[in-house]
């Protein structure tokens, strides 16, 4: 998980999915590609697409 920060993004934390859907809502905070190795990627996703892709099972 990150947080953007002004112009930066901080990488705060790393969780599995259940975790980080389990975060508040208010939270503003983006989450590794599901499709890319967390860590290495740059494409990055919010709670709206994070829930989205688990409900299409991906």
């Amino acid at each position: 998980m990150v947080i953007e920060a002004e112009r930066n993004r901080l990488p705060v934390g790393i969780m599995n999915v259940e975790q980080a859907l389990a975060l508040p809502g208010e939270l503003d905070a983006k989450f590794s590609h599901t499709d890319h190795e967390p860590g290495v990627t740059n494409l990055f996703v919010d709670r709206r697409e994070l829930v989205s892709k688990v409900c299409d099972g991906k």
